[in-house]
């Protein structure tokens, strides 16, 4: 009867083979690079997709931030997809998804196609990080924030990596290469998942281990729509429509407003993804300090740097390094970490996967359209204001929210 099921059995929690455990999760964090390269890539290349498709600046900034759709709406399917299917293999349907859709953007000849394969690279980008999420903080249950916040951590490697890689394939072939030699990354990627992480590992399932942690479950936290995750998810939809904007168009700004090559451009934004490795340390003050007041210190930090980024008040490309990596550093490695936990954490246990999905909607569903507001906002008020509105007002607005919600989070 239950032998007809083609899924794998998920298996109680165990500690057997931790060494094994690791390896296999480390195997699912490289795949997770190859997907932040990919998500990193685009905004490199915005300024030479938009001259060879002949796009206007709010349209290939639409284009450059409208994955995030994608990655918002996944949350939906890829939760019935964790019901029907293995988490293993949902991982792998979102590597072939991301993969195939980069590599396709390389022949994308019309805004609509652009705008396609980058949707669905967001589906897909999504579909894995959910599943190794569910993956690393199930089989790791007593380490949930390291694993979750790993996971950022490895999204830094990658936002290193991808904007680099891609200018320096731009700079001795053309704008479509990088886009097909990302996409054929995730192949070998997929082939070590498929050897390599073993379903004891990945479909493990945490229970309740005393009377007293399920008493807990019933008695602390809140609802999906209490005060407090309500009012977190509203500071979440501003910090991405910062954070989105700086990624979407910082690059452009770079090289149309500023005159630097793409590989100048590469490395500048690169060093967001040098602040992003903060992530894990970032988790750790979360939990062990009033997580509240570093949302506010991280983000009025970050609205600073952001705001002085577009402000045009240097064309230095040393000065650009640094304040992108203290705006990666403040608004990633410190808040992303700790607006994720703010809002696990201020319901019953009981909701922490639909939390975790509240966070994914919050973020990436505004973000997808933050490309093409900074491009609306520049039309109307130049680069300087729509970096100060969009940038750094949003960011503001994110650090106050908190406040405004229980001293306390359970």
């Amino acid at each position: 009867m239950s032998n007809a099921n083609p899924i794998p059995q998920k298996q109680t929690l165990h500690l057997e083979n931790p060494k094994w455990a690791l390896l296999m999760f480390i195997v699912l964090l490289l795949s997770y690079v190859v997907n932040a390269m990919d998500r990193q890539l685009f905004s490199v290349l915005a300024s030479d997709v938009r001259k060879a498709l002949e796009l206007s600046l709010p349209q290939v900034g639409l284009a450059s931030t409208v994955f995030t759709l994608g990655m918002g709406l996944a949350g939906i399917p890829t939760g019935f997809l964790l019901s029907k299917m293995s988490r293993k293999n949902v991982v792998l349907l979102g590597l072939v998804l991301f993969s195939v859709a980069t590599y396709l953007t390389g022949y994308a000849t019309t805004l609509t196609d652009l705008i396609i394969y980058r949707f669905i690279s967001g589906l897909g980008e999504a579909m894995q990080l959910t599943a190794i999420l569910a993956i690393g903080t199930t089989y790791f249950l007593n380490h949930r924030a390291v694993a979750a916040s790993s996971l950022n951590f490895t999204f830094g490697i990658g936002a290193i990596l991808g904007p680099n890689l891609g200018a320096a394939i731009l700079g001795i072939t053309n704008w479509q290469t990088p886009f097909i030699v990302f996409g054929l990354a995730g192949l070998p990627t997929f082939i070590l998942i498929v050897l390599f992480v073993k379903p004891w590992f990945s479909e493990s399932v945490a229970t309740p281990s005393t009377a007293q942690e399920t008493i807990a479950d019933n008695e602390s936290g809140g609802t999906l729509l209490s005060r407090t995750p309500m009012i977190m998810a509203l500071a979440t939809v501003f910090a991405g429509l910062s954070i989105y904007g700086y990624l979407g168009l910082y690059p452009t700004y770079l090289r149309e407003a500023l005159g630097f090559t793409p590989k100048q451009a590469g490395l500048a934004v690169s060093f967001y993804g040098a602040g992003a490795l903060l992530s894990l340390f970032g988790g750790w003050l979360g939990d062990r300090f009033n997580y509240q007041k570093l949302l506010f210190i991280s983000l009025l930090v970050a609205s600073i740097t952001g705001g002085i980024l577009f402000s045009g008040i240097s064309d230095s490309l040393t000065v650009h390094i640094g304040l992108s990596f203290l705006f990666g550093a403040s608004i990633s490695g410190m808040a992303y970490a700790n607006l994720s936990a703010g809002i696990i954490k201020s319901v019953k246990r009981s909701y922490a996967s639909k939390a975790s999905g509240l966070f994914v909607a919050s973020l990436y569903i505004p973000a997808a359209f933050a490309g093409y507001l900074l491009a609306a906002l520049k039309g109307s008020f130049g680069w300087t204001g729509a970096g100060f509105i969009q940038i750094s007002l949003c960011a503001i607005i994110a650090a106050t929210l908190p406040l405004l919600a229980k001293k306390k989070l359970a």
